[in-house]
């Protein structure tokens, strides 16, 4: 395809996903002809006391169900499975059983030796809590996640009858810096989308810039959120979601973004259109 005619051909987007995560959206976005800008804003770490997780993994055949968020709980459980010299693939057929958040977790968590017996069709932890709803009373939950995270998904599981263990299983992080002539041109408008994954992404690049700035820049520049939780916590802060994927995975975001420019191209033809019949 000619580049020139591909979707996203002329736009600039910053994504703001740590390396190790932003690859596969990189390489979607660049397929349809956006020009890239990477600015991590996040980073990701072990947790500064793994003796909780070890203790589940020890004794993780008492739990009825693990439920895996994201594709950063995926990656530190495997590797901590790993580290304490467990199977991943020796675990029992039927408990515990392993239930994910969306499309993109279950990839991770199946390359990762894990079995997948749920996808949430609705893609965020609470959608999660609401489809296993059923499942959950007296059920044991192991509850794998960041330092970071609310207590939404928690608070959902106990009123479903659930016993709930969470385990810090990584830390979400400030990187050492951010690309400052990257900053200077997301300040100065010069990007045409910025993609958050997480709150946590978005709250980092608050801090860097001003959270008044960062919020009023969403007036000008469209900003893009990967799943619920994230566009939430961005219209709390103030700012303005311009790109919500239905999908969390790489292809659903970098689909939705294609989609939306070209609504903006149709609603600018439809404008000019309607200047000439005046």
């Amino acid at each position: 395809m000619d580049r020139a005619n591909q979707p996203l051909a002329g736009k600039r987007i910053v994504v703001t996903r740590a390396p190790e995560q932003a690859g596969e959206l990189i390489r979607e976005l660049e397929r349809l002809g956006a020009e890239m800008l990477i600015l991590p804003t996040v980073a990701f770490a072990p947790p500064s006391d793994w003796q909780p997780v070890d203790s589940a993994l020890r004794a993780i055949d008492e739990f009825d169900w693990i439920l895996l968020t994201s594709q950063n709980a995926v990656r530190f459980l495997a590797q901590r499975f790993g580290e304490l010299k467990l199977d991943v693939k020796s675990l029992p057929v039927r408990k515990p059983s392993f239930a994910v958040v969306g499309p993109a977790t279950a990839q991770a968590a199946m390359e990762s030796g894990f079995r997948v017996d749920y996808t949430a069709t609705v893609h965020s932890g609470e959608g999660l809590a609401r489809e296993l709803q059923a499942s959950l009373k007296n059920s044991r939950v192991l509850l794998p996640r960041s330092d970071r995270a609310d207590d939404r998904l928690p608070t959902s599981l106990r009123e479903a009858g659930a016993h709930v263990t969470e385990v810090v299983a990584y830390r979400t992080a400030v990187p050492k810096s951010l690309d400052a002539g990257i900053v200077d041109r997301v300040q100065r408008g010069e990007v045409d989308a910025i993609v958050f994954a997480s709150p946590s992404a978005y709250h980092n690049l608050s801090d860097a810039m001003g959270a008044k700035r960062l919020a009023d820049l969403s007036s000008l520049v469209d900003f893009a959120a990967i799943g619920p939780t994230t566009a939430r916590a961005l219209r709390e802060a103030a700012a303005r979601v311009a790109i919500e994927a239905n999908e969390s995975s790489a292809a659903g975001m970098a689909d939705a973004i294609a989609k939306h420019c070209r609504r903006q191209v149709l609603a600018k033809d439809s404008g000019a259109v309607t200047s000439r019949k005046l």
